[in-house]
């Protein structure tokens, strides 16, 4: 999506799904989906929360019994390259903060609509591991509107 070239004001809505963690000039791609996009138009994104990405691991801290301990939160304010293992694999994310998302949008010309931390509803916390996930945010759903 680094590469992607269109003519402006082309877009009513531009949509990302868990992807923009994966890019690593965010503020090219921000700036280039403002000129995409018509006057009024949506972009709607989900991307792994800062908290989620800080310290590039993303496994909980484990006891000697393998009971998870916390999950952990390092170098936040360090942006940039971070290793991971998603599915096996190793992959490179970028980290970034919450306030170098919602501010470069700001920046750029977008007026923020709704920022979510979702978390597991209620009636999945029986779920074997889903009451561990209140105690960190993983995603982050940001909508946001050209002026």
């Amino acid at each position: 999506m680094e590469d992607l070239d269109f003519d402006p004001e082309i877009f009513d809505v531009v949509i990302s799904s868990l992807a923009f963690h994966y890019v690593e000039d965010f503020d090219r791609l921000v700036k280039n989906i403002h000129r995409w996009l018509k006057t009024g138009g949506l972009l709607v994104f989900s991307a792994e929360h800062p908290v989620f990405t800080s310290s590039g691991s993303q496994d909980w801290f484990y006891d000697k019994d393998g009971n998870i301990m916390h999950f952990p939160v390092d170098n936040y304010y360090y942006e940039g390259r971070r290793e991971a293992v998603f599915l096996g694999e190793k992959v490179i994310k970028y980290h970034r903060t919450l306030t170098t998302y919602l501010e470069l949008l700001l920046q750029t010309g977008f007026e923020i609509c709704h920022v979510v931390e979702p978390r597991p509803p209620q009636d999945m916390m029986d779920i074997p591991g889903m009451a561990d996930e209140m105690r960190r945010p993983m995603m982050l759903l940001v909508s946001a509107k050209k002026k």
